[in-house]
C-alpha cells in the first residue's frame, strides 16, 4: 500500500516587509523592557509564521538584516556605505536579535546578506583581498557572537556567488544560498559547501554536477511534485530536503510548502 510520507522542510529566510503601524505599535507594547525596535520586529514576524505552519527547521532574518550589519561595524563612514578605517565590530545589537529569536525557538538559524551584498565600498585597505579578509573575518565574530547567544547556524543570501566569500565563511554551520543562482554559481558553491539549495530549474544541472564533489544534502527549493520525483531518484530522502524562501503573503507560503513536502513511498 503507497504510503505519504513528508519531507524534511527548512527555511532560508524572509522578506516580511514594512510593518503595519497598529501591528508594530501592539508589538512594541508587549515587548516593553526588551530591545523592540523596527529590526527586531521584522526578525520576530518572519520566524513566527514558519513556526505555525511547522517548519522543522526555521530561519528568521533576510536581506532586510543589511542595515544592522552596517550599524555594527565600525570604520564606515557616517553614512554607513564605505570603509573609511580599519573595520571592527561591535555585536551587541546582533547579539540581542540572536537572544529574542533563541527564546522563540531553541538553536534556530539566521538569514544574513552576505559581505558583498552589504554594498560597501573599500577606501581604506586598497586592495580587494585585504578587504575580503577584513569583512569576512568581522562575519566571523559576527556569527560566533550570534551563535554564543542561541543562534543555530547562518544563511547568507547573495544576489551573485562570490567565491572567495564562499571559501572562506560557508561551514556546517554557515549555508550561502543564492536565490537567482545559474550554472556559474553552481560550481562554487558546490565545491566548497556539503549541502546546498538549488531551484527546481537547477536541479537537473546540480544533478549532472553531483559526481564532481561531495554534496551530502540537497535542499529544493520551492519543490513540485516533479522536483521532489527527480531528487529522489537520484539521492536518499534523507538526503534531500524541501526549502523555502518567502518574500510574500508568508502565513499562505510555508502553509503550502509543508503540504507539498512529500512523496510516495
Amino acid at each position: 500500500m503507497p504510503k505519504i510520507v513528508p519531507l524534511t522542510t527548512r527555511a532560508l529566510g524572509a522578506e516580511p516587509g514594512e510593518p503595519d503601524l497598529a501591528a508594530l505599535s501592539g508589538w512594541v507594547a508587549d515587548h516593553r523592557g526588551t530591545a523592540a525596535d523596527l529590526h527586531a520586529y521584522r526578525l520576530d514576524v518572519s520566524l513566527a509564521p514558519e513556526l505555525a505552519a511547522g517548519i522543522m527547521f526555521p530561519c528568521a532574518g533576510g536581506l532586510f538584516c543589511c542595515e544592522r550589519i552596517r550599524e555594527s561595524l565600525i570604520g564606515l563612514n557616517t553614512g554607513r556605505d564605505t570603509a573609511v578605517e580599519e573595520i571592527h565590530v561591535d555585536a551587541s545589537a546582533l547579539i540581542e536579535d540572536a537572544t529574542l529569536l533563541a527564546a522563540q525557538k531553541r538553536e534556530v538559524w539566521c538569514a544574513l546578506p552576505a559581505p558583498h551584498s552589504l554594498g560597501i565600498t573599500d577606501t581604506y585597505y586598497g586592495d580587494d583581498d585585504e578587504w575580503c579578509d577584513a569583512i569576512t573575518a568581522a562575519y566571523r565574530t559576527i556569527m560566533r557572537a550570534m551563535r554564543d547567544a542561541g543562534i543555530g547556524g547562518h544563511v547568507l543570501i547573495c544576489d551573485t556567488v562570490d567565491e572567495q566569500e564562499v571559501s572562506l565563511l560557508a561551514g556546517k554551520k554557515v549555508l550561502f544560498y543564492a536565490p537567482a543562482s545559474d550554472h556559474n554559481d553552481l560550481v562554487p558553491l558546490m565545491e566548497y559547501q556539503r549541502e546546498i539549495a538549488v531551484s527546481t530549474m537547477m536541479l537537473g544541472k546540480a544533478i549532472d554536477l553531483a559526481n564532481e564533489y561531495e554534496v551530502h544534502r540537497w535542499i529544493i527549493m520551492d519543490p513540485d511534485r516533479e522536483g521532489i520525483r527527480l531528487a529522489l531518484s537520484h539521492f536518499d530522502p534523507d538526503q534531500v530536503m524541501a526549502g523555502g524562501y518567502c518574500s510574500d503573503n508568508c502565513d499562505t507560503y510555508w502553509k503550502k510548502l509543508v503540504n507539498h513536502a512529500v512523496y510516495v513511498k
